[in-house]
């Protein structure tokens, strides 16, 4: 019986060493999560209702970047930009989609925009891009997040001679 005893406590004990083998925690398996994505890009780009169409991940970003660029250069086009700047053919504007749908225009000056008043271009920028569409913001993980990208804008056509 002693022996017996022996035995099942040995087996009791082993059995439990099988159970306690290592379990990742919450803790490590979230981290491993963490790690595995790619935090610089996001599944879906941000949209607007005219490329939500578009079914191709893809061409619904170039749609997305070309609307947004032709929205942006129209609104300018109505302004003295290019009458200030006449040397100034394009301007970078970095865009940045919050994940509440609302947007934010920064100009994006050469190193040398000693040339540029650069408040000034900031002022007319904030000033002309305002009522734009509703733009559905980018998607990480089906969660919104903010975006942030630059797109050249043409301020004006070069004039054929």
């Amino acid at each position: 019986m002693k022996q017996f005893f022996l035995f099942f406590i040995c087996l009791l004990f082993n059995s439990c060493q099988y159970f306690e083998k290592q379990v990742p925690s919450e803790k490590e398996l979230l981290q491993k999560e963490l790690k595995s994505i790619n935090w610089k890009e996001v599944d879906e780009y941000p949209s607007l209702p005219d490329c939500d169409k578009i079914a191709d991940k893809k061409l619904r970003q170039q749609c997305f970047f070309e609307v947004m660029s032709s929205l942006i250069q129209e609104k300018l086009n109505i302004d003295t930009l290019s009458i200030l700047y006449p040397e100034l053919d394009t301007i970078e504007v970095k865009v940045t989609v919050f994940p509440n749908s609302t947007m934010k225009f920064e100009p994006q000056f050469p190193k040398d925009s000693v040339a540029y008043d650069t408040i000034k271009i900031d002022s007319i920028l904030h000033a002309r891009l305002v009522d734009f569409p509703k733009v559905n913001p980018a998607i990480k993980r089906g969660i919104p997040v903010k975006t942030q990208f630059i797109l050249p804008v043409i301020i004006k056509a070069k004039e054929d001679k």
